[in-house]
């Protein structure tokens, strides 16, 4: 076995320069990016010096050279590596779309801290082109697909590039089958439990101060989709989170919220419609009753868009398997 392997990768080696680069970050730790590279591709990768070389039958090697150059460039612009950006980029090499991004393509911005937030799937890149040319976006997946999160890495974004005056974040104050009882306070503090991943997803954008300052001068405001009722909301980035869980005439109240120079996200997961009946989600309904209108687009996530622990990958499809069966059965 071992001198069919040497056969296999024997020849002249492909070289990539590393001339500059920092090794522990393009190697990982004890070499945990190279293994990992040497896992996904059917090459032998040899670092010699200021230089890598890749052996390996001649597709698989220039895919490997193609990777290593995008990961350079990508630590040469300041960036960093980890297993999750590495898993991203192994991807997109690995993909049949020309039109595939670099690394260093369609970040978004920089987290507080300083890890860029970008596209880690052809679904999120398709989400993220159709946020910059419609004004109004629906993305439709399951859980763990990055669809609130990159809209408000978008909204923030836009705001620091003053394209927009605010950002409104909204979400329906609807409970899960956990009945969680009558809750104490005033009306923030009995609202803010249901709204607490949007301020996650901020406080990991923005420094805690500029975001709090922010909330209080109205820069950016996080609202139950009640208080939405009669306004007009212009100049601003409007997120609408959890949306399966709205009814139809409250999905109508709020995309009629749309003014000037605004932009719209609505985001959702149909697996997880919390509703009395599902058939009442004004999700669904926006479907079948906006799906051919110009200027909107609809954006489905699958659970091969997962940038979260690789199980919720494996438990959505273990669901979807179990929901089908079930409804066969009925």
């Amino acid at each position: 076995m071992a001198a069919i392997k040497r056969a296999k990768f024997s020849g002249r080696p492909l070289k990539v320069s590393i001339l500059g680069i920092d090794q522990r970050q393009l190697f990982g730790q004890r070499g945990a990016f190279l293994k990992e590279i040497e896992l996904e591709f059917p090459v032998k990768i040899v670092a010699r010096g200021d230089e890598i070389q890749i052996y390996g039958e001649k597709e698989p090697s220039h895919k490997v050279k193609e990777l290593f150059n995008d990961i350079i460039q990508h630590l040469a612009s300041g960036g960093s590596i980890s297993e999750q950006t590495l898993q991203y980029a192994m991807k997109m090499v690995n993909g049949n779309d020309d039109s595939k991004p670099s690394l260093d393509d369609d970040r978004i911005l920089l987290t507080n801290r300083r890890i860029a937030i970008r596209p880690r799937s052809n679904g999120q890149k398709k989400y993220i082109d159709a946020i910059y040319s419609s004004d109004l976006v629906f993305s439709i997946g399951p859980a763990g697909t990055g669809k609130t999160y990159i809209a408000v890495a978008c909204a923030v974004r836009f705001l620091k590039e003053r394209r927009i005056d605010r950002i409104v974040l909204v979400r329906p104050a609807v409970e899960t089958d956990e009945k969680l009882g009558f809750l104490p306070g005033d009306m923030k503090e009995k609202i803010d439990p249901y709204l607490r991943p949007l301020y996650d997803a901020l406080y990991d954008m923005l420094p805690r101060g500029q975001v709090d300052r922010n909330i209080e001068t109205g820069i950016i405001e996080i609202a139950p989709l009640a208080f939405m009722r009669g306004r007009t909301l212009n100049n601003s980035f409007i997120i609408l989170d959890e949306a399966q869980n709205t009814t139809v005439r409250q999905m109508k109240m709020f995309l009629t919220r749309l003014g000037m120079n605004s932009k719209t996200v609505v985001t959702g997961d149909i697996t997880q419609i919390d509703l009395p009946e599902k058939s009442m989600s004004g999700l669904l309904g926006a479907r079948s009753i906006l799906d051919n209108i110009s200027g909107i687009d609809f954006v489905y996530l699958s659970e091969r868009d997962v940038v979260r622990h690789p199980l919720v990958q494996e438990i959505i499809i273990a669901y979807d398997k179990w929901e089908k069966k079930e409804d066969e059965e009925k």
